[in-house]
């Protein structure tokens, strides 16, 4: 059974405690974000990444993100080479916090699981004070995906979350509506050019004018 919290607003200081603790021993929690709701659970616990996976029905080939609460937590996360720190210090400081996922290499410790085996590790923060708080609980890193069953829309408020995927977790934040409810464009900055993997909030256009031409 989920532990719902209705009015973030009123937590006390004692049980944000208390969900930091229960995020860090590897319950599954969702909450609000800028674009859509979250399904994440602390980076370092491949149980609970693994949790993730099977509550969502996800296939395994999909790769999960990693929501940060600061720009500092990239270098815990990834492994920045000279070239790609000049890109992503450009588009962090256009687009983020905010619906921008910037795709890096990333570090060995990473579980394999959440990255679909791959060496890379997607990165984003959030523009919502409640998410950036949430993940800040984790210790400033949150693996993150849509809180909805594979081959379901996005939600994009608390309204919109089924009644299969809140079964699924332990921890669960109504925050009410999303204000973008759309998901963030995913950029590839270990190609030799950067690559749009996903159109999303942000248009190509908009990031054009930060770091050129992109794939």
């Amino acid at each position: 059974m989920y532990k719902k919290i209705d009015n973030i607003m009123t937590v006390k200081d004692e049980e944000w405690v208390g969900l930091s603790q229960r995020i860090k021993s590897g319950e599954l929690i969702i909450y609000p974000t800028d674009t859509v709701y979250g399904l994440g659970a602390i980076i370092s616990n491949e149980e609970s990444i693994n949790n993730i996976y099977f509550a969502k029905s996800r296939s395994f080939n999909s790769p999960l993100i990693a929501l940060l609460s600061s720009v500092d937590k990239v270098d815990e996360v990834a492994e920045v080479s000279v070239e790609d720190r000049e890109l992503l210090n450009k588009l962090a400081k256009a687009f983020w916090p905010g619906a921008l996922t910037v795709i890096l290499r990333k570090k060995d410790y990473i579980p394999e699981i959440m990255v679909s085996g791959g060496n890379t590790i997607g990165v984003r923060i959030p523009n919502l004070d409640l998410a950036i708080k949430i993940i800040d609980l984790a210790g400033g890193v949150l693996a993150t995906t849509s809180a909805n069953i594979s081959g379901e829309p996005s939600p994009k408020s608390y309204e919109e979350l089924s009644e299969a995927i809140k079964s699924k977790v332990n921890l669960l934040i109504d925050g009410g509506k999303c204000k973008l409810g759309e998901v963030s464009t995913i950029i590839d900055l270990t190609k030799k050019v950067p690559k749009i993997l996903r159109k999303g909030a942000i248009t190509t256009e908009e990031i054009e004018k930060i770091i050129g031409k992109v794939e």
